[in-house]
């Protein structure tokens, strides 16, 4: 009976050490000499050496990285803007061409008024006041055509009171000239006196009168002329003209 149980004793001491046995030979082909376990080649080292394309992975959305895509642009940033897509430069305005309302006319009755009053200074003389009421710049051209009463052709001009240049007057400017009525010394002859005046303008060649007249009022009672009565060109200011 003893027998029986010392050859079950060694039966299961035999088949436990050989399995001792067995787990030491499996671990011992498994381990590489380093300590660590070879499992074989990982996935990625073995699709590298394939030639096929690695995947980088990318952060989810919210994570706040900005790791670049497959594409190279950095996930979550905004793409540059496109040159197209830039706003023009604005380019200067054009110069403005001249309008109709800048464009001179000639000075006539139509477009000023015309104011004629007796100067104390110089005596027997008076000084004719032409205002532009119109709306475009307007040229006084040489001298003032003026005919008195009767008058059978206007007066001579005073040469030596000719300006440099032509008399312009922009809206609401004035020009000016003096008629000498009467010799100061009552020399002249043929003197009288007379009670209305018209006015002309000349044209750029000066022969000419052009448009419409004034006529501008003399004094209640009258004024006084003979025949050394003469006009003065048109000037830009006052003082130039009553210095005739």
């Amino acid at each position: 009976m003893s027998s029986i149980r010392n050859s079950r004793t060694r039966t299961r001491f035999v088949t436990a050490a050989a399995t001792v046995a067995l787990a030491a030979f499996a671990l011992t082909a498994c381990d590489d000499g380093s300590g660590s376990r070879d499992e074989g080649a990982s996935p990625a080292s073995s699709s590298s050496s394939d030639g096929s394309p690695s995947v980088t992975p990318t952060l989810t959305p919210g994570s706040g990285s900005t790791t670049a895509d497959a594409g190279g642009t950095p996930v979550g940033s905004k793409p540059a803007a496109d040159a197209s897509t830039k706003k023009p430069v604005a380019k200067a305005p054009a110069p403005k061409k001249p309008g109709a309302k800048d464009t001179a006319v000639t000075c006539q009755g139509s477009n000023t008024k015309t104011v004629a009053s007796p100067l104390n200074r110089p005596v027997n003389h008076m000084l004719l006041t032409v205002t532009n009421t119109g709306g475009n710049p307007c040229l006084l051209y040489t001298y003032p055509s003026v005919q008195f009463t009767d008058a059978q052709a206007e007066p001579p001009v005073i040469e030596e009171s000719q300006p440099q240049a032509v008399v312009t007057l922009n809206p609401g400017e004035s020009g000016y000239a003096v008629i000498v009525l009467a010799a100061a010394d009552g020399s002249a002859g043929h003197g009288r006196t007379v009670k209305t005046l018209n006015v002309y303008f000349h044209g750029r060649s000066g022969n000419e009168s052009v448009g419409t007249g004034a006529h501008p009022s003399l004094p209640a009672g009258g004024t006084y002329i003979d025949d050394s009565l003469k006009v003065s060109y048109w000037q830009q200011s006052m003082n130039d003209a009553i210095s005739w």
